[in-house]
């Protein structure tokens, strides 16, 4: 991106009747126009840069007669969803992380404009006749790098049901089938816990083994993690005799530490889902006796409702306990 250069002053002399050697009255040129980035709830993705990645403010208007200036180059404001991190693409260093709605930052300034010939004369040099030219305007290259804002992360295998289990707790609709990587972008849920509170759940796209490495959706789904205050651990008895609840818990656990080892020091509930299934609900009390000591083990169904009261709970205790509404404990 590139902000606009200032406009050249202007070298003009006064030309009017009775009025002799009128002298120089060139004005200065406007400043170039700026470029900023703002973070915006309206925008879930940076998809629209793929197509456009260019941008460029506008130039000054150069400085005219009568000591009159030149207009000022229209900025430019680029739009970018909030939690989105701009490096510098050159030096891979951070220009600034976008936390916050209506965050406003400025990457590239104006080009200042040039003065004009009447900024020059003085009583020894009555007409100058030249003028300045305008400063340029600044160029950068930037890399944009989108990671979510969620309170809570749902983590489990591709097609272990996390689609269905967020538009169940909240009012996301995300879409579901019966087919691996259904979800091949975050969702995010706003759930209430009551007037004053609500936080964020993000379905993150499933998990498989070797993701810390690349393979399946990899690292461009597991970066959506680094932010989440809570850990939500989606386990069920796979279709496949060889998986487990217990085995697939400890595989997304090493998943996640191979990506960032801080990410498993991060408080976590384990949820044993699709227990409207006999052969799920009779394995929940060996579940929860083999991880007891990783945390609180939560027995659901998505489809029947069963459990979802005390999920919404166990959750919310969570969060306020991490201080996610300056520690006001859940009723």
């Amino acid at each position: 991106m590139r902000s606009g250069a200032g406009g050249p002053g202007a070298v003009s002399y006064r030309r009017e009747k009775y009025v002799p050697r009128g002298g120089p009255d060139g004005g200065s040129g406007g400043r170039g126009g700026s470029v900023y980035i703002q973070a915006t709830t309206e925008l879930a993705t940076l998809l629209d840069f793929r197509y456009q990645r260019n941008y460029h403010a506008a130039k000054g208007r150069p400085g005219g007669k009568q000591g009159s200036t030149g207009a000022d180059g229209e900025s430019r404001l680029i739009r970018l969803p909030v939690g989105t991190q701009v490096y510098n693409a050159e030096t891979d260093e951070l220009v600034v992380d976008l936390v916050e709605p209506g965050q406003r930052f400025l990457v590239a300034k104006g080009g200042k404009g040039g003065k004009g010939n009447a900024s020059f004369a003085t009583p020894s040099r009555r007409t100058p006749d030249y003028a300045q030219g305008g400063l340029p305007g600044e160029e950068m290259e930037l890399r944009l790098e989108l990671k979510l804002l969620a309170d809570v992360g749902l983590v489990g295998f591709p097609n272990a049901g996390k689609s269905t289990l967020v538009s169940r707790i909240s009012r996301a609709r995300p879409k579901i089938a019966d087919y691996p990587f259904t979800t091949l972008q975050p969702n995010l849920g706003v759930v209430r816990v009551d007037v004053d509170r609500s936080y964020v759940v993000a379905d993150i796209p499933g998990l498989v083994e070797g993701a810390a490495d690349g393979v399946g959706l990899g690292h461009q789904f597991l970066r959506h993690i680094e932010r989440t205050s809570l850990f939500l651990y989606r386990v069920t008895q796979d279709a496949d005799p060889a998986r487990n609840p217990v085995g697939d818990y400890h595989a997304l656990r090493r998943e996640l530490g191979k990506y960032d080892t801080n990410l498993l020091d991060r408080p976590s509930l384990i949820i044993l889902s699709q227990c409207d299934r006999p052969d799920v609900l009779e394995q929940f009390e060996d579940v929860q006796a083999e991880l007891s000591d990783q945390g609180q083990v939560l027995s659901i169904s998505a489809v029947t409702g069963a459990g979802l009261d005390a999920l919404h709970k166990a959750v919310a205790d969570a969060l306020s306990a991490a201080g996610r509404w300056g520690g006001k404990e859940s009723e």
